[in-house]
């Protein structure tokens, strides 16, 4: 009787085997290669060279690989355009356009002339081979994703450069392609620009209205993330159909629903996981795979061309990052990001490749022969191992930069946002909105809070209190945040959170508006009065009536001598960060001496943030903004404790005012810090209504001033 009835032959063709062998690689190379402090990327390329058809044959690179390869390729460009910093992007869109001219062009001149003068190739098949080295892939990106980088100025540079060239180097391809088919004439272009205008109209107008209308019906996270690869695959099955590579249509799809997912936020996280964890790493094995490193030892005419390929290949995209930086007087680190990002070669020069060598130019001659095309899996090696290099030393340095620089600067106080939760409805919402106004960088620093009233405690309302913190865990969870929850006994729930707020150190409250359920309940409820008169800490009501990710606004009430409190740096920070994650715009409505103070704290700290400024004399004409808030809007309305320096009297008049005219609307009511350090507001030499220039630069040397100081 034989107890295991096991065959072993080479290559492994059972789907069980071949899915436990791969999923063995994605989870032993990083951890053996991180010794030899070698990148992951290459160890995932190298892992697929040693199992591959070319090495010990184990695995045969079946449909599996072409179809994870292609998901993985087109999630490495749906992430960059995701995560991309579209306000840096817009700033740095010159840098872009001149660095995507340049890594293409170059790489184009020098593979031309080396392909006809060092290998004697004929000018279409150097134009050919030209374009391939012009082409690149983000091979590395996701070692910029795992520092956090994605929103850096080279990297933004980077990614539109890599859009601009890959398209380029694709239109060469399409044109020599159909000159060998007899398809170049004028219906050709045609035809060409009039299907990529419509799909690219498509995607860009379509696209993030059906995102938005989704997200705001559907909240259950696994509907979203696979609406989210419907949208992406669609996109690309498009731009396919309308003669393109998919991958633009996979990065064009990332740009558009960047304003839709926060970069801190459940669906975010869920995006990244499963493509860094399955299919980027799938991707990358099957490259491995296709690479004969018996190539560099055969000699003769196979190796000359390899060697002169991946040299071009590389000086060329040095060069072009090169001659970036001294245009625009960058930094070292950032010429190295931008020249290890631009440095792969995989994608499209395997598509231009394996194209060339099927297309004829005489019977049984390919325009691209045999020597090319491992010439080019060779070149694909090289180039994926410098890159992955570069790019993790760039990014290491700039990391350990940033870390020096934060311990330079001594916070001004730690955060820790509290969230009182009893509704189950606002769980979520809270929560979400808390992320998005935390610091970025920061893991942790939220606290969930369940009171339960001494008077009528019993088990099942401690049961349903931490069955709500469960919820909220979850919720920040999927963020890859982590939360502490606590569940408190108290005589009331307005004295439980301010007791929890002082053992908690909590900088600020994050708490629902209350529901009116008599006609002599007030707006606020009984609760949040008696907590804004039991705290000076910085209280946030909130009503959201839909997803946060889905507001288009933030419409800010300021009303006069705001800047004289002691939290008014505080509460604008939290408000830039919201229009920062969301990639919305930021409009201020305030008296002409506060803007000035907005303006100079906002261009000190938060540039990125699309922003702008009405002039609002009176806070009387609050009214005024019943005509530009809107129901996709989020109406933050700065309001004062009694007795403080920015309090005024009509105040009293702003539950009536929003019940009756602001109703439908999402909300936030915002009760700054009135007690702490002061913040010299009139230690201004200067007065504030100068030109806008001038003004920026008095504010910033006054903050950096007060900064040090505090």
């Amino acid at each position: 009787m034989s107890w295991f009835d096991f065959d072993l032959h080479l290559p492994i063709t059972d789907p069980t085997w071949i899915f436990l062998l791969v999923l063995i690689i994605i989870l032993f190379a990083p951890i053996l290669l991180s010794r030899l402090r070698i990148p992951h990327i290459i160890g995932m390329i190298l892992a697929g060279i040693v199992v591959g058809e070319h090495g010990f044959n184990i695995l045969e690179r079946d449909s599996s690989f072409e179809l994870f390869g292609k998901v993985g390729l087109y999630y490495i460009m749906f992430l960059a355009g995701l995560e991309m910093d579209l306000e840096g992007f817009k700033k740095n869109r010159t840098k872009a356009l001149v660095f995507g001219g340049l890594t293409f062009a170059i790489p184009m001149v020098l593979g031309i002339w080396s392909s006809m003068s060092l290998l004697d190739y004929g000018v279409t098949t150097s134009v050919l081979l030209a374009s391939m080295y012009a082409s690149h892939t983000l091979i590395a990106y996701p070692i910029v994703s795992r520092y956090g980088l994605s929103r850096l100025r080279s990297v933004s540079i980077t990614i539109g450069g890599t859009a601009l060239t890959v398209a380029w180097a694709l239109l060469v391809l399409a044109i020599i392609s159909g000159m060998y088919k007899g398809e170049i004439g004028h219906m050709f272009w045609i035809a060409l620009t009039v299907k990529v205008v419509l799909v690219c109209f498509l995607i860009v107008f379509f696209f993030p209205r059906i995102g938005r209308w989704f997200f705001r019906k559907y909240e259950d996270s696994i509907m979203q993330f696979i609406f989210v690869l419907v949208m992406v695959f669609l996109g690309g099955g498009l731009l396919e159909l309308a003669g393109m590579e998919g991958i633009l249509g996979a990065f064009l799809v990332g740009l558009v629903l960047n304003r839709l997912i926060p970069n801190i936020s459940p669906l975010m996280n869920r995006l990244e996981f499963v493509g860094n964890a399955l299919f980027i790493p799938y991707f990358l094995i099957g490259v491995g795979m296709i690479i004969d490193v018996r190539t560099l030892f055969s000699g003769g005419e196979a190796l000359k061309v390899a060697v002169v390929m991946t040299i071009v290949a590389t000086f060329s995209k040095w060069l072009a990052a090169w001659m970036t930086q001294k245009i625009f007087r960058m930094q070292t680190s950032e010429r190295t990001m931008m020249f290890g990002l631009s440095n792969a070669q995989a994608a499209a020069t395997l598509a231009a490749v394996l194209v060339g060598n099927k297309i004829e130019i005489a019977p049984g001659v390919p325009l691209l022969n045999d020597d090319v095309l491992n010439g080019t899996v060779v070149m694909i090696l090289f180039t994926c191992i410098i890159s992955s290099v570069a790019t993790e030393r760039a990014a290491r340095k700039i990391a350990v930069q940033d870390s020096t620089d934060e311990l330079e600067e001594k916070p001004r106080e730690e955060e820790n946002i509290l969230i009182p939760i009893a509704n189950p409805e606002t769980i979520e919402n809270l929560v979400n909105m808390a992320l998005i106004m935390k610091e970025p960088r920061r893991k942790d620093g939220l606290t969930t809070l369940s009171v339960i009233n001494d008077s009528n405690a019993s088990e099942a309302r401690l049961t349903q209190g931490k069955r709500y913190l469960e919820r909220s865990a979850k919720v920040a969870a999927a963020a890859d945040v982590s939360v502490d929850t606590v569940t408190r006994f108290d005589l009331n729930v307005a004295s439980g959170i301010i007791h929890t707020m002082k053992e908690h150190n909590a900088s600020e409250v994050v708490i629902g508006l209350h529901r009116k359920v008599t006609l002599v309940d007030s707006f606020l409820g009984t609760l949040t009065e008696n907590l804004l008169k039991g705290t000076h800490k910085q209280v946030m009501i909130v009503k959201a009536l839909m997803p946060v990710n889905t507001l288009r606004r933030i419409i800010v009430a300021v009303p006069p001598k705001a800047e004289y409190e002691a939290g008014f740096f505080k509460w604008v920070e939290r408000v830039c960060r919201m229009g920062i994650q969301l990639g919305c715009r930021v409009h201020f409505h305030a008296h002409p001496d506060t803007i000035g103070y907005l303006k100079g704290y906002i261009f000190r700290k938060y540039k990125g943030v699309r922003r702008e400024f009405t002039e609002q004399e009176d806070w009387g004409d609050l009214l005024l903004l019943t005509g530009q808030v809107n129901f996709d809007h989020l109406l933050v309305i700065v309001s004062a404790r009694r007795g403080f320096i920015s309090y005024d009297p009509l105040f009293e008049k702003l539950p009536t005012q929003i019940s009756k005219y602001f109703n439908n609307c999402s909300l936030m009511v915002l009760y700054p810090d009135q007690y702490g350090d002061p913040q010299e507001t009139l230690s201004f030499s200067e007065p504030v209504h100068h030109n806008e220039s001038q003004h920026y630069d008095n504010i910033g040397k006054w903050f950096y001033k007060w900064f040090k100081k505090s």
